[in-house]
């Protein structure tokens, strides 16, 4: 077992701990019993999913809740049938949920624990590369409805996250990718915890760290930024980078495409947007594409998308205040646009 290292999410007294290393997840009871908030935590419902094989144990009684896998079990439904699956295990205010797993779980079963009982503790360990450098920190939760991606969800900040890297070796190569595909947003995220962890590099690259660093460099970037806006009001939303068209594209393709693979797709098209608008050169389009082949990421339009649906999502997106929004690169690096001409969205998509 390496070192694990710790990256701390500032946030006043809700700051909380995110550990990072080969075995973090065996840490689990005594972060619980460390931590203010589960300290006194007599239970913990653990929820996760069937595929995930990872076993954890609290140091406190538990009651494991297993939900279907697939991005589909994202759904209100769920949420309503593990609450009432908390309540007859008896968890009170003070006990505690764990999601183990990916993405859908930490969303899951962090909105869970949001609404059981007005709000609860949750602790998240993040079993896949997706949730460890995005979904399990940051405390975003929420779940899908027929008409968009995570509209209906609730800030609940967890009380700890581990990231176990010791785990990312038994992931198949697709989920390792819709890992690859949130990692290459990071390369152009600006931020002071990006520029100490790329001094750490020869070629400043995030992409010459270790696995257990570039998770770390990822979890600080994300960390600060959250920091600084945690109910996403202004510059937390650049951390959607790539996520209009990527959400898109999955409500339209039914979920064939997993999140990272959408979100690698999004990344260049945002870029191609960009560089219609004249906010950025053919330069630096091509950076992008250079970072989706490092990461062996396709940013190809799949075939048969219908343009006009495509659209008329991007008018659904959470970021929709004010028309259709894009976080897009530009001459001061990622802005977040609103009122984006239909017309040049829809060129861009012709140029895929």
């Amino acid at each position: 077992m390496g070192d694990i290292i710790r990256v701390d999410v500032p946030l006043g007294d809700r700051s909380y701990p995110v550990l990072v290393g080969a075995g973090a997840r065996h840490q689990l009871a005594s972060v619980l019993a460390a931590t203010p908030l589960t300290a006194r935590a007599r239970r913990a419902a653990v929820v996760t999913q069937p595929g995930i094989g990872v076993d954890v144990d609290p140091g406190i009684g538990f009651e494991t809740f297993t939900i279907p896998d697939g991005e589909q079990v994202k759904e209100l439904a769920t949420v309503g049938e593990l609450c009432s699956g908390f309540a007859r295990c008896g968890l009170t205010r003070r006990d505690v949920v764990v999601g183990v797993g990916g993405g859908v779980v930490t969303d899951v079963a962090g909105f869970a624990a949001a609404v059981y009982h007005r709000g609860i503790a949750v602790v998240h360990v993040a079993t896949t590369l997706l949730g460890q450098i995005d979904a399990a920190v940051g405390g975003k939760t929420g779940v899908n409805l027929a008409e968009g991606k995570n509209l209906v969800g609730a800030f609940w900040q967890p009380a700890a996250v581990l990231c176990d890297t010791s785990v990312l070796d038994t992931l198949p190569e697709r989920e390792l990718r819709a890992g690859l595909g949130e990692l290459a947003k990071y390369h152009f995220i600006d931020s002071p915890a990006a520029e100490r962890w790329l001094a750490m590099t020869d070629g400043g690259d995030l992409g010459a760290l270790g696995i257990d660093e570039r998770v770390a460099a990822c979890v600080d970037i994300k960390a600060e930024v959250v920091a600084s806006d945690e109910t996403e009001s202004g510059r937390r939303a650049l951390l959607n980078y790539g996520h209009t068209l990527g959400h898109a594209l999955e409500i339209a393709g039914r979920f064939d495409l997993r999140h990272g693979e959408a979100v690698a797709i999004g990344l260049r098209y945002a870029a191609v947007v960009a560089r219609l608008l004249g906010r950025i050169d053919d330069d630096r389009v091509a950076a992008h594409e250079r970072v989706l082949e490092a990461y062996g990421l396709d940013g190809a339009l799949p075939a048969g998308i219908d343009h006009d649906e495509i659209i008329e999502l991007f008018g659904r997106d959470k970021k929709a205040a004010d028309g259709i929004t894009f976080v897009l690169d530009g001459p001061r690096g990622l802005e977040v646009v609103p009122g984006v001409d239909p017309g040049v969205l829809r060129r861009a998509l012709e140029q895929m």
